[in-house]
């Protein structure tokens, strides 16, 4: 048996910040560690109730990544609480991806990894 994950925001902490999307992707550097978004992309969503959304904090290897131990599927919002400062992208269609500029802060628009 897995041990369970400890979350950087505890559950009672999660509020309503953005309306219902689905789920989204995200790596335990952002939900366990706390790190803040740093590299995010919206593809083709797998199925309905997928939003398309990854994230990822941008200090993950390889590796890291690819281990699914490392990864969980979560709700928009739940994300959206760890870094408020991905929704204002939140809408951008299929394809987009975003990498936060480490200097100055914010997003900007990246060419997408998986395209």
């Amino acid at each position: 048996m897995k041990p369970t994950k400890k979350f950087a925001l505890p559950a009672e902490k999660i509020v309503e910040l953005v309306p219902p999307q689905g789920y989204c992707l995200a790596t335990d550097m952002i939900t366990v560690n706390g790190h803040k978004v740093g590299y995010m992309y919206r593809e083709t969503p797998d199925e309905p109730r997928d939003s398309g959304w990854r994230f990822f904090s941008g200090d993950e290897t390889q590796e890291y990544a690819g281990n699914p131990d490392n990864l969980g599927l979560y709700d928009v919002n739940t994300i959206a609480n760890y870094d408020p400062e991905i929704i204002p992208y939140l809408s951008e269609p299929m394809g987009s991806a975003y990498e936060r500029d480490r200097s100055h802060g914010g997003f900007s628009r990246v060419k997408s990894q998986t395209q």
